[in-house]
């Protein structure tokens, strides 16, 4: 069966500028689950494209499969084309039968991958790589500070991708993916987290406006020990996404977080901030990849009480697993 395009529609421009002008103000609700909300029972999570690696191609970006309870879904793509392409090979993993890819955001560090995944993975199966999540903000146009040319990859790669029999879903609020996953939508900023780059603006009738990355998206897991939080740059805050994170999945302990919170450049007052919310918000693991920093890594695990085990630098390779914690592998250990 042909896949049809679904038209991705774009929130209007005059409703994105008060949006990011109030970027602190919360913009989306989401109801807690009910006790009874399902739990998984399985997941594991494998970082495909970090900076870090102990064998395969490490680069400024970041993907991951997120393994639950017989479903497969690809958070991410990382920068270069074939980057997660051959990382995955390397590592034995068969991407063939994802169908599902969420993307947290626009930048090219996120996106990068994905036309050469879809071509490359529907050779053999017409479905992979054919759902691509996202949310509100992601296809609109940028400038940076210097320039005049379009500062936002996913505009000229939305068409490559649709040719190639992938659709584009768009996200406005919280939606349950599979049992007991959940993706945010955007992400109300309640604190004044500012972890997004200076420097580039959004195009709207009313002119150009700061750039605070509205579509920044996360998924988010209930298990039987608590939420488990993917993210991808984390540009809405850490902290925003995951007390986020318990209104979607009901409010339990933020068990673990994975992926880029982009705390690379925090100040010490930050990085003591965040960790201290993390840690009361129950936080047992941190796998802490791409934009997060290694400083910030070691940081929060210090001020958050966690251990050398429980929070450590991602690499190519390392894994969370609900039932056996973090692989670090052999570099970050």
């Amino acid at each position: 069966m042909r896949l049809s395009v679904l038209v991705v529609r774009v929130i209007t421009a005059s409703v994105l500028a008060v949006n990011v002008a109030a970027s602190q103000a919360p913009g989306v609700s989401a109801t807690a689950a009910p006790p009874t909300a399902h739990e998984v029972k399985s997941l594991h999570i494998t970082v495909l494209s970090t900076m870090l690696a102990d064998a395969g191609i490490g680069e400024w970006g970041f993907a991951a499969l997120v393994e639950v309870d017989g479903h497969r879904l690809l958070f991410d793509t990382g920068a270069r084309p074939e980057t997660v392409l051959q990382n995955a090979r390397d590592l034995g993993i068969d991407l063939s039968n994802v169908t599902d890819v969420v993307l947290s955001h626009h930048h090219a560090d996120h996106t990068g991958g994905l036309l050469t995944l879809r071509r490359e993975l529907a050779k053999g199966n017409a479905t992979a790589v054919s759902r691509i999540h996202v949310a509100p903000g992601v296809f609109l146009s940028r400038r940076r500070a210097k320039g005049d040319q379009e500062a936002n990859p996913m505009i000229a790669l939305k068409p490559l991708v649709e040719a190639a029999g992938s659709i584009f879903i768009e996200h406005r609020e919280p939606a349950e993916l599979v049992p007991g996953v959940w993706l945010t939508g955007p992400v109300p900023r309640r604190h004044a987290e500012r972890n997004w780059p200076a420097g580039v603006s959004i195009v709207t009738a009313a002119g150009l406006v700061p750039d605070t990355l509205p579509e920044d998206m996360s998924l988010v897991i209930r298990t039987e020990k608590g939420l488990v939080v993917v993210t991808g740059c984390g540009h809405a805050g850490v902290i925003n996404t995951v007390e986020y994170a318990q209104d979607i999945a009901g409010h339990q302990p933020a068990y673990a977080v994975v992926g880029g919170l982009h705390l690379f450049a925090a100040t010490d007052e930050t990085l003591a901030w965040t960790a201290q919310r993390l840690h009361d918000a129950g936080l047992q693991y941190l796998l802490g990849a791409h934009c997060t920093g290694i400083e910030a890594v070691f940081r929060i695990r210090q001020l958050a009480g966690l251990s050398r085990r429980s929070a450590v630098v991602a690499a190519v390779g390392s894994s969370f697993d609900s039932a056996r914690g973090i692989d670090p592998l052999a570099l970050a250990q």
